[in-house]
């Protein structure tokens, strides 16, 4: 389904990286609802993978039952790997996982990262080198459910202790364990309405 070119833009265009499964702790199931509900409800714009199974599906059929508009952006080869979500506002079939991350990150005014497996850091690192190299100024965030991603921000840690990243690449990505929290610190940043003591470091 196309956008309509009648239909108001959304407040907010939120890209979610998150995994195609489930995982094994009912929690990243509860954050991917929260998250979702929250867009939804805010009458803000999803942006994701795709797909209609694991945290993938459940973050969109979360963001629809709350109001909220969706945009899926999949490749040919994962359509039905991932099994192509036929519910959504918008689902976008591209040739390549190039194609599609790109196409994900220009339909976005933020980031976020739930827990995943290598196709989500991949994704997440992805965003946060652009923003390092200047590419996009649009906020990031890191939605760390139960600590899934301690060991990840620990990795990081060293790698700043041993010279190998500085503090403003380390604050380019805000972490929250809160869905509610992390999305109005993203929509403050991405509104200018930050104050300086809103900025934590990982």
């Amino acid at each position: 389904m196309s956008e309509s070119a009648a239909e108001p833009r959304p407040g907010l265009s939120v890209c979610v990286y998150c995994g195609s499964r489930s995982g094994a702790s009912p929690a990243y199931a509860q954050a991917a609802v929260a998250l979702g509900s929250q867009i939804g409800r805010r009458g803000w714009q999803l942006v994701y993978g795709g797909g209609n199974v694991g945290l993938m599906g459940i973050v969109a059929d979360a963001t629809m039952a709350a109001g909220g508009r969706t945009v899926g952006v999949i490749p040919k080869s994962l359509v039905s790997r991932e099994v192509g979500h036929r519910g959504l506002h918008e689902l976008h079939v591209v040739d390549t996982m190039h194609q599609r991350k790109q196409m994900m990150a220009e339909r976005a005014d933020v980031f976020v990262a739930l827990p995943g497996g290598i196709g989500t850091l991949e994704e997440l690192y992805e965003v946060w080198t652009w923003r390092q190299l200047g590419y996009h100024d649009r906020p990031i965030g890191l939605l760390n459910v139960g600590g899934y991603y301690d060991l990840l921000l620990g990795f990081m840690r060293h790698s700043l202790a041993q010279g190998f990243l500085n503090e403003t690449q380390m604050d380019f990505v805000h972490v929250d364990d809160d869905p509610v929290a992390l999305l109005e610190h993203l929509h403050r940043s991405a509104t200018g309405a930050l104050a300086p003591d809103d900025f934590t470091r990982i």
